[in-house]
Parts: structure tokens; sequence; C-alpha cells
């Protein structure tokens, strides 16, 4: 997916990132309500301008790390990462993951998406945020 320039050299590309924590016990920033035994998972994506996908993904996970620190949460390991055809911007697609699955859409969604143990809040309207 690198571009090369016309001396050969790889140009800057942006790649977005997606990486998986999770936290095993209530912290004074969340989460607040944790029960013993359980988890709260984040799934967190992150931009980064990078000349390969390799690159992008050693950064964000260095990133990761750090961000695991201070919340005092495990980063699980798991780097997905995607090229971005266009530069960040209105409307611009940053991440794409695509799953096969013989689920219909609602209890696909049920499944992976609409648990019901999601963390959300309401935002502007009453959307979800």
């Amino acid at each position: 997916m690198a571009v090369t320039d016309s001396e050969g050299a790889r140009s800057v590309e942006w790649f977005a990132v997606r990486c998986v924590f999770a936290a095993r016990s209530n912290k004074p920033w969340g989460p607040h309500d944790l029960p013993s035994g359980q988890s709260d998972y984040e799934e967190r994506i992150t931009l980064w301008q990078a000349r390969s996908l390799d690159e992008a993904i050693e950064r964000a996970e260095a990133e990761a790390e750090d961000y695991a620190a201070v919340l005092e949460c495990e980063y699980l390991g798991l780097a997905q990462a995607y090229w971005l055809p266009d530069p960040p911007g209105a409307g611009v697609e940053v991440f794409s993951l695509i799953r096969r699955s013989s689920l219909g859409a609602d209890p696909y969604l049920a499944s992976f998406f609409e648990t019901g143990a999601e963390r959300q809040q309401t935002y502007g309207n009453g959307g979800a945020s």
C-alpha cells in the first residue's frame, strides 16, 4: 500500500489502527461499577501517519502500551490496521472490518454490537456515542 515518490522513497500515508484493552478493576476514572470477575473491553481507533502498515502498527502499539499504563488497564496485543485511501476529513472512511457470518442481521448485531453490556452515552438528540 505504500506509495513511492519520484526518487523511490516511500511517502507518508494515513492509517487507522484499532487496539483492544481490558479494564479488570474499578478505578476513580472508570470503570466505576465493574463486578468482580468481569472486565470492560475497549476498542480504540487511532490515526497515524507512517510510511507503511507495519510502521503504523508499531507506533500504535507503543502508544497503546503507554495508554494502558496511564489508565492501569491491559493492552491485549490486538492491533488491526486500515490504510486510508484518502487523508482524514469529513466523511472519509477511517476503518473497515468485514466479518463473515451465517447469522441474520438482528442476531449478528446482538452478538457483536448490541449485547446490552456496552458502556454508551447519549449525545445531542439522544443518539449513542
